[in-house]
C-alpha cells in the first residue's frame, strides 16, 4: 500500500518519505495541537508576538487568604537517650583501639615492627568482627511506623 521507492540504503527522498509519514498519521487519528493554535486559522497570523506579555503581579506578590487559621510551627519530640555500650562492646572498640595502636606505632608497646603488624592486624579484625558479629540479625518487633 505504500508508495515509497526504497532501495537498500533508506529512502531515496527523505523529506517526501517524512512527508508521507506524517501525512499519514494526520490521517489515521487527529494529532493533538498546542492551545493557540486551535484556536487560531492557518491563515491568520499571530498579532501578538511583538508584544511583550506583562504579569499583573509576580509570584513573591502573593499572600495567603486571611481567612486560614495559622496551625502553628511543627516541633519534634525530644529523640531518646543513647543506650549506654555494653561490656562487649567496649571490648570489641578497645581490641580496635589496641590493633590500630600496634599499626600505627609499634615501639609505643616496646615491640619490633615484625611482631606488632601481625598482632596489630589481628587485634583490629578481631575487634571488627567481635563487633559485628554482635550485631541484631532481624529487625526488631514493631507494629507501627517509627519515626
Amino acid at each position: 500500500m505504500s508508495t515509497r521507492h526504497e532501495n537498500a540504503d533508506g529512502p531515496e527522498d527523505i523529506d517526501a518519505a517524512f512527508a508521507e509519514i506524517v501525512a499519514g498519521l494526520e490521517r489515521d487519528e487527529p494529532m493533538a495541537r498546542w492551545p493557540e493554535e486551535s484556536t487560531r486559522t492557518s491563515s491568520e497570523e499571530p498579532q501578538r508576538a511583538a508584544e511583550p506579555e506583562v504579569a499583573e503581579s509576580a509570584p513573591r506578590d502573593w499572600t495567603p487568604p486571611a481567612d486560614v487559621p495559622d496551625e502553628g510551627h511543627y516541633e519534634p519530640p525530644e529523640p531518646p537517650p543513647m543506650p549506654r555500650p555494653t561490656v562487649t562492646t567496649i571490648g570489641g572498640i578497645t581490641l580496635v583501639v589496641i590493633g590500630m595502636t600496634l599499626l600505627l606505632v609499634p615501639g609505643l608497646l616496646g615491640l619490633g615492627p615484625t611482631a606488632a603488624l601481625p598482632i596489630g592486624l589481628v587485634a583490629v579484625s578481631g575487634g571488627i568482627g567481635w563487633l559485628l558479629f554482635r550485631m541484631r540479625k532481624t529487625p526488631p518487633d514493631d507494629d507501627g511506623a517509627q519515626l
